[in-house]
């Protein structure tokens, strides 16, 4: 089955360009040089329509969501609870009516921290006596090793976001990685036999909680996909500057850049829970 992962963000929780700062790459007037926070949709038809599962809802994902004309959404999947990838479940609201009017709601995927930090946040639509009438329809489901969503699957990959735990996706021949700063041993089994691989790269320096771009280069090196795609970049990282000097089959990604994926069987995954 055949479907489209599209890069809606690729910056850190600041984005790019940072506020205050006037740096070579904030001032850049190249448009690849301008991220939004991190997030990505993956789109597939299924049952005679368009399906879309987005990974992340950051505070961006309205402007998000408006440039690549997304019109539904299937479901939610939260990789953790920070506020540059939560931030923007309430623009989920319009999107979820038409799910409602049918009896349904969008399901959002999270472990049980990201799902108490989103109860808490978002009183006013998760809680047993919220009342307001025009409350994002959505429903808060757990985080299990598997998620079945219109015949695609998403299979968890368990990262370290410095030390916290915190979650990728594999679908298909393609995995999405982000914050991450070390990838237990037994998460490499999951990454197997990739096509594309997405990792993130903030900086050249080293970071406590996330990867450079040296560990970034080292784990595409080991995992061997056809091609690796870096986001979560931070504005010490010039688009043009930093790709020339990049290993072949390694490049950053940019806001807006799709491609291709093939979301039939995930090799090396566990059998867990499963959706919808």
């Amino acid at each position: 089955m055949q479907g489209r992962l599209t890069f809606l963000g690729t910056g850190t929780s600041m984005g790019v360009p940072t506020l205050g700062c006037s740096c070579a790459v904030c001032a850049s007037v190249n448009p690849r040089d301008k991220r939004l926070r991190p997030s990505v949709a993956v789109q597939w038809m299924a049952e005679g329509r368009e399906r879309t599962v987005v990974i992340d809802t950051g505070p961006d994902f309205r402007q998000q969501a408006l440039r690549r004309g997304i019109r539904g959404v299937d479901a939610v999947l939260y990789t953790h609870a920070h506020a540059d990838h939560i931030l923007g479940m309430d623009d989920l609201r319009p999107l979820s009516y038409a799910a409602f009017r049918a009896g349904g709601s969008i399901p959002l995927y999270a472990d049980e921290e990201t799902t108490e930090t989103l109860k808490r946040i978002y009183d006013y639509t998760f809680a047993p006596s919220a009342t307001y009438p025009n409350r994002a329809r959505v429903e808060l489901r757990p985080l299990t090793d598997r998620i079945r969503v219109h015949q695609a699957e998403f299979v968890r990959v368990p990262v370290m976001h410095g030390e916290l735990p915190i979650s990728g996706f594999r679908f298909g021949d393609a995995a999405y990685l982000t914050d991450v700063s070390a990838i237990p041993e037994s998460s490499f089994a999951l990454l197997e036999g990739l096509k594309t691989l997405v990792l993130p790269s903030l900086r050249h320096e080293p970071h406590p909680s996330h990867a450079n771009v040296e560990q970034a280069v080292a784990w595409a090196k080991r995992i061997g996909a056809r091609q690796t795609w870096l986001t979560h970049i931070a504005h010490e990282l010039g688009h043009e500057a930093t790709n020339r000097m990049l290993p072949e089959g390694v490049a950053l990604a940019y806001d807006g850049l799709e491609f291709a994926v093939n979301l039939g069987a995930n090799r090396g995954a566990n059998p867990g829970g499963t959706g919808e």
